[in-house]
Protein backbone atom coordinates (compact mmCIF):
# COMPACT_ATOMS: atom_id res chain seq x y z
CA UNK A 1 0.00 0.00 0.00
CA UNK A 2 1.56 3.08 -0.60
CA UNK A 3 1.93 6.34 1.59
CA UNK A 4 -0.79 9.04 0.89
CA UNK A 5 -0.53 12.63 2.82
CA UNK A 6 -1.84 15.73 2.46
CA UNK A 7 0.74 17.62 1.64
CA UNK A 8 0.50 21.79 1.64
CA UNK A 9 -3.24 21.11 1.33
CA UNK A 10 -3.21 18.33 -1.50
CA UNK A 11 -3.87 14.32 -1.45
CA UNK A 12 -0.39 13.14 -2.71
CA UNK A 13 0.35 9.28 -2.75
CA UNK A 14 3.99 7.54 -2.79
CA UNK A 15 4.20 4.75 -4.56
CA UNK A 16 7.73 3.84 -3.55
CA UNK A 17 7.29 4.36 0.44
CA UNK A 18 5.16 1.89 2.31
CA UNK A 19 3.70 3.79 5.70
CA UNK A 20 5.15 4.55 8.18
CA UNK A 21 8.33 5.84 6.37
CA UNK A 22 10.29 8.52 7.94
CA UNK A 23 10.37 11.97 7.49
CA UNK A 24 13.54 12.26 5.70
CA UNK A 25 12.45 9.28 3.40
CA UNK A 26 9.54 11.49 2.14
CA UNK A 27 11.19 14.77 1.29
CA UNK A 28 13.80 12.76 -0.65
CA UNK A 29 10.66 11.22 -2.37
CA UNK A 30 9.60 14.61 -3.54
CA UNK A 31 13.45 15.63 -4.51
CA UNK A 32 13.16 18.34 -2.07
CA UNK A 33 16.37 20.05 -0.96
CA UNK A 34 16.27 19.75 2.88
CA UNK A 35 18.86 22.61 3.50
CA UNK A 36 16.27 24.82 1.71
CA UNK A 37 13.03 23.96 3.02
CA UNK A 38 11.13 23.74 6.41
CA UNK A 39 8.74 20.96 7.62
CA UNK A 40 5.58 20.70 9.71
CA UNK A 41 4.18 17.47 10.57
CA UNK A 42 1.04 17.17 12.03
CA UNK A 43 1.53 21.01 13.42
CA UNK A 44 4.25 20.54 14.40
CA UNK A 45 7.47 22.11 13.19
CA UNK A 46 10.02 19.06 12.61
CA UNK A 47 13.99 20.21 13.08
CA UNK A 48 15.98 18.60 10.08
CA UNK A 49 17.77 16.46 12.88
CA UNK A 50 14.81 14.38 13.76
CA UNK A 51 13.82 13.56 10.17
CA UNK A 52 15.35 10.42 10.09
CA UNK A 53 13.22 9.39 13.54
CA UNK A 54 10.28 10.99 12.73
CA UNK A 55 7.33 8.57 11.60
CA UNK A 56 5.29 9.28 8.39
CA UNK A 57 2.06 7.42 7.98
CA UNK A 58 -0.74 7.16 5.70
CA UNK A 59 -3.43 10.56 6.60
CA UNK A 60 -0.93 12.23 8.22
CA UNK A 61 -0.50 16.75 6.97
CA UNK A 62 2.53 18.13 5.76
CA UNK A 63 3.31 21.20 5.16
CA UNK A 64 6.68 22.39 3.15
CA UNK A 65 7.88 26.21 3.08
CA UNK A 66 10.73 26.62 0.78
CA UNK A 67 13.48 29.20 1.54
CA UNK A 68 14.01 32.12 -1.06
CA UNK A 69 16.79 33.69 -1.40
CA UNK A 70 17.86 37.33 -2.89
CA UNK A 71 16.29 40.70 -3.19
CA UNK A 72 17.43 43.90 -1.95
CA UNK A 73 17.71 44.98 1.81
CA UNK A 74 15.56 48.12 2.54
CA UNK A 75 18.42 49.86 4.03
CA UNK A 76 20.16 49.13 1.06
CA UNK A 77 17.04 50.83 -0.58
CA UNK A 78 16.65 53.55 1.77
CA UNK A 79 20.23 54.38 0.81
CA UNK A 80 20.40 54.36 -2.56
CA UNK A 81 16.98 56.67 -2.85
CA UNK A 82 18.72 59.17 -0.20
CA UNK A 83 21.67 60.27 -2.31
Amino acid sequence: MPLTLAVNGQQRSFANLTPPATLEQTIAAMDLKGDRIAVEHNGEIVQRVRWPQTLVSCGDRLEVVHFVGGGTSRRSCVRAESR
